[in-house]
């Protein structure tokens, strides 16, 4: 409910009393028959206006305060006008009890008028109700729709935190190989400088050898020759 279809309702009404506000100048003028025609054509009109009018204060209750006060200004000029249309076409001449046969068919005339309103007002209250489900639908799945977008949206969102986390994890995969490869290449250069340290402990110990195999010999020749 919005002011927006308080809108609609008053275009179908203004169409309704451009239509209702001549039959009281016609009635004048009409006779008989065509002058009974134009009286349910009347009441037929009027009843729509009143449905509309209806529909039109339901939307009142559930306006934005913003808008209510023009709109109820609107609401009680529209339900002074129709009720001034129909003081008017009671008042024409031969719309009353006057110019009606007195009696029983006086009154089957209008009870038929009656029957026929009923039945038709029981048409537009169809109508109405059948234009407000519509109205529910389209709502409805503007709500669905609004939700879709909503869920494609938080989706999307999650696709691309989901790209970013895999490009940290491929930068830290990197990271990972180059320190492995880095490792490798240090446990290379320690077990090379552990091969050097022992063959330098084996080439000391070979020197350490010659130089008492020479000092002996030296203390050889000097004291036991």
């Amino acid at each position: 409910m919005s002011s927006e279809e308080f809108e609609k309702l008053h275009e179908i009404y203004r169409s309704l009393y451009d239509e209702l506000k001549l039959m009281p100048d016609t009635a004048l003028r009409c006779h008989g028959e065509e002058r009974k025609r134009l009286v349910r054509s009347f009441d037929e009109r009027q009843g729509e206006a009143e449905e509309v009018l209806q529909g039109m204060e339901e939307e009142l209750r559930a306006a934005p305060s913003t808008h209510r006060n023009a709109m109820s200004t609107k609401l009680r000029m529209y339900r002074r006008d129709l009720g001034k249309l129909q003081r008017d076409m009671k008042s024409a001449p031969g719309s009353g009890s006057s110019s009606m046969p007195v009696g029983g068919s006086h009154q089957g005339v209008y009870s038929s008028q009656n029957q026929q309103s009923t039945h038709q007002q029981s048409q537009r209250a169809l109508l109405l109700q059948g234009t407000e489900a519509l109205n529910n639908a389209s709502q409805s799945i503007e709500r669905s729709q609004r939700i879709a977008n909503e869920t494609e949206q938080i989706g999307t969102d999650i696709i691309e935190e989901l790209g970013e986390q895999r490009e940290q994890l491929d930068r830290t995969r990197n990271r990972l190989v180059n320190t492995g490869e880095n490792l490798s290449r240090t446990r290379k250069i320690l077990r090379s400088m552990a091969r050097r340290l022992v063959t330098n402990k084996l080439l000391l110990s070979v020197i350490i050898l010659m130089e008492l195999a020479i000092l002996g010999a030296v203390v050889y020749l000097k004291f036991f020759r």
